[in-house]
């Protein structure tokens, strides 16, 4: 599998809000760092990281571009309520090893209706 094929099988399954199968496509010391948040290390916390999120907002993701460059592959996506984004993913072995995810967190919480932190 390609990069850019293991990252529109990722949107899929993100889009099925399935947290098991979605941290399924991590190596088991993968790093998700969405750079809004710290990063979060290995297979089961990332998987309990998207059961935390999943369980807040219905989030969908639109892929406007995914492009390839060796082991990576870049995604560039929006969502119905008009949030936009880019994460980029890091493939071996038909895993991802590391993904990083730019995107606005206040205008997130803003659109779902959710509570912002005041620290």
């Amino acid at each position: 599998m390609t990069p850019g094929e293991l990252v529109e099988k990722w949107v899929k399954t993100f889009n099925s809000a399935d947290a098991l199968a979605l941290s399924n496509l991590y190596h088991e010391n993968a790093i998700n760092h969405q750079v809004n948040s710290d990063p979060v290390e290995g297979r089961q916390n990332i998987r309990q990281m998207f059961s935390e999120e999943f369980s807040k907002a219905e989030m969908v993701c639109q892929v406007e571009n995914i492009f390839e460059d060796g082991d990576w592959a870049i995604l560039e996506w929006k969502d119905p309520l008009g949030l936009r984004g880019c994460g980029f993913f890091k493939i071996k072995n038909d895993q991802i090893i590391f993904q990083r995810g730019y995107w606005d967190k206040l205008s997130f919480l803003r659109l779902h209706d959710l509570p912002i932190p005041r620290d």
